[in-house]
């Protein structure tokens, strides 16, 4: 009996060390990749001239390509590259990375991954499961250019309509991303966006879960001057999403629909949930709303533009 249980255990045993070692091998590798990214972030978004810009995002790419096939990169926080966005849910169903490079024109071009943790348990037999393991990663390439309708279109990860984002929020059955674009030199949009999956595990942004006065959006988006800051956060204690109400800076309708002129007039609008949609609430009181992720009731402009905007 006890050469049995040696036979057994000798067999765990080098398991064990082989995964051990496989990790440390990711773990070296993905901080050996993480260097690399951090040297590359003063030319990729504070460097002046856009051609070291865009030499330097391929460069930035080219790393990201390398490493994103691996499963592991699900546990590894990556939290050394503060130029960039790494969203993750509190399950950690998915890591969501993106990131925004300036062009000279004003404009903007986003790039990002969507890495997906699909393991699930099945049922093999009588009172028995199993989990399949079923890693996934996302090329998310930027289509926004060639959609008219933002807050109707419904895009995958190969079609997807780019932005930064900077806050997730856990709805259950989807999640809202709240997200910036630059646009162009004379405005920038904020939007609340969602993203959901499929059935069998596929990926989609865009979905109707807004009840919006006037529209049928799959995402909002608020488009104001490029030199106001608007406030959009998620109120955690209230469950609410907060945002600036947006208004023409001059009187009169010849304005109406120039954002140029665009920005917060003082008061504040939000989405709480009913029924698993956000549904619109108008006019709340915004004050003394502080919590755990919000240092100010408005937040500082230079947290909500680009590393660099060129002039």
């Amino acid at each position: 009996m006890r050469v049995k249980k040696i036979l057994l255990i000798v067999p765990l045993l080098c398991c064990q060390l082989l995964f051990g070692q496989k990790n440390d091998t990711s773990v070296y590798r993905f901080r050996q990749a993480e260097n690399e990214l951090k040297a590359l972030q003063k030319p990729a978004f504070l460097s002046r001239n856009e051609s070291e810009r865009i030499e330097a995002n391929k460069r930035f790419i080219a790393i990201w390509d390398g490493i994103v096939s691996n499963p592991d990169i699900l546990d590894y926080p990556f939290d050394s590259l503060k130029e960039i966005s790494i969203l993750v849910p509190e399950n950690k169903k998915f890591k969501l990375i993106t990131w925004n490079l300036p062009k000279n024109d004003g404009t903007h071009a986003f790039f990002g991954y969507l890495l997906v943790n699909n393991s699930k348990r099945v049922k093999t037999g009588f009172l028995k499961h199993s989990t399949i393991n079923a890693y996934e990663s996302f090329k998310l390439l930027d289509r926004s250019v060639s959609v008219k309708a933002p807050e109707t279109y419904v895009g995958t990860p190969d079609k997807w309509f780019g932005m930064l984002y900077t806050q997730l929020i856990d709805c259950g059955e989807y999640f809202t991303l709240i997200g910036w674009d630059g646009n162009d030199k004379l405005t920038q949009r904020k939007f609340i966006d969602v993203l959901y999956f499929k059935t069998d595990g596929s990926p989609v942004f865009g979905k109707d879960v807004f009840k919006f006065p006037k529209k049928n959006p799959r995402r909002l988006m608020f488009e104001y001057s490029s030199e106001v800051s608007m406030s959009v956060k998620y109120n955690e204690k209230k469950k609410q999403i907060i945002y600036s109400h947006l208004a023409s800076k001059a009187e009169g309708t010849l304005l109406n629909g120039q954002f140029q002129y665009y920005g917060p007039d003082g008061s504040f609008d939000a989405l709480e949930r009913k029924k698993d949609k956000w549904v619109s609430v108008e006019d709340v009181d915004a004050r003394n709303e502080k919590n755990k992720n919000d240092n100010a009731d408005k937040p500082d402009p230079k947290k909500q533009t680009p590393v660099y905007k060129p002039k």
